[in-house]
């Protein structure tokens, strides 16, 4: 899995969550092999991925841009990039930014709560904005950790 490897995890941790919901309203557990799985092992598991992306991990690093005190600064996404139109406020054409797209310095505009692709097979996140398949955002790997969050406000509430 070269790419974006934390789309497999939001939405593994939110089919989890969602399936140990079933089996606690259906009274249910779910056997694999010979291991059996109660609706609150596969909330454990999914909790520890969720707690992964947001800095349980071996760098400590939250995958979620502004979650925590160390987080992705050079993600790859052109509003991030850019500089914002104070500090630069003649139009910048859709065939320019590349000297703020290969620039080394941290983005200027903070992407809060976006979810990146997230490290390597070997736990390795270089925040280059340059490697998009760390480094960029998507929905595919944002929306599920909405669900997962969501999950886990509503059942501390209850």
């Amino acid at each position: 899995m070269p790419d974006s490897n934390l789309q497999y995890v939001t939405s593994s941790s939110f089919l989890l969550f969602t399936y140990a919901k079933y089996l606690s309203s259906s009274k249910h557990v779910v056997t694999c092999g010979s291991m059996t799985f109660s609706p609150k092992r596969l909330r454990t598991i999914a909790k520890r991925q969720v707690d992964y992306i947001l800095g349980d991990n071996p760098l400590k690093m939250s995958y979620m841009v502004g979650y925590g005190s160390h987080y992705p600064n050079r993600i790859h996404h052109r509003g991030s990039s850019l500089p914002c139109k104070a500090n630069h406020p003649q139009p910048i054409p859709c065939s320019a930014g590349f000297q703020s797209l290969y620039s080394n310095a941290p983005n200027p505009n903070i992407l809060v709560g976006a979810v990146v692709g997230g490290p390597d097979s070997m736990d390795r996140f270089p925040d280059d904005r340059n490697d998009y398949e760390q480094s960029e955002p998507s929905t595919y790997i944002n929306a599920p950790l909405v669900g997962s969050l969501a999950y886990l406000v509503h059942s501390t509430r209850s």
